[in-house]
């Protein structure tokens, strides 16, 4: 039986634009911290389970740094106050996607790996196995990007918490790509409503 071979270009026509990645945000402060979490001068910093110095985790310090300038913070090399950053991300089977309850933020959540340490390099197909129903098909990244602003004493001032499960191997599980995404939701509207969950685009 011969086989068909389809054009790269029609198969990726007939697939379905991709939508931007849904992102749940956590954030949690105090009238009394808040004030002190006022935008101003920040050291941004890799927390707990994150390897200082890798290009995955500078993608994630640059998006945190990037989201929090929009918000008029001065993000310098070293500050009184400081940004942590965590990241935990694995591979999860549909089945078994995150169920979304809102428990309290987790800001030492580690890390799963990361994108680049498992799938270096983005092409061009990417996404072939999900669109033709290949074996990463149902998969999707779950990933909690994890970030605390703490002062001189080591006070949190103000914790949050983003999660998103993109699909494995799509565009929309691209690390520089989910790194900006979740960053900017997770700081929109700073400080956000302590203790509520939202969802984002």
């Amino acid at each position: 039986m011969k086989k068909v071979i389809l054009p790269l270009a029609l198969v990726l026509a007939a697939a379905p634009a991709s939508a931007a990645t849904d992102v749940e945000v956590t954030r949690f402060h105090t009238a009394e911290t808040v004030a002190t979490a006022a935008p101003g001068p920040i050291a941004v910093r890799a927390g707990p389970g994150m390897v200082g110095g890798t290009l995955e985790t500078q993608v994630w310090l640059d998006a945190v740094s990037a989201a929090l300038s929009r918000q008029g913070f001065t993000v310098v090399g070293e500050a009184p106050r400081v940004a942590e950053v965590t990241l935990g991300q694995e591979v999860v089977q549909s089945g078994r996607a995150r169920s979304g309850s809102g428990v309290s933020v987790g800001v030492g959540v580690g890390s799963g790996g990361g994108y680049y340490g498992r799938h270096s390099g983005v092409n061009l197909g990417l996404g072939l196995g999900f669109l033709l129903g290949g074996k990463h098909a149902g998969e999707t990244f779950d990933s909690t990007l994890g970030v605390t602003i703490r002062d001189a004493a080591g006070t949190h001032l103000w914790e949050g918490r983003a999660e998103a499960a993109p699909r494995n191997h799509s565009k929309d599980a691209e690390p520089r790509r989910l790194a900006n995404e979740m960053a900017a939701a997770l700081f929109s509207g700073f400080p956000g409503e302590s203790g509520a969950t939202i969802g984002a685009r």
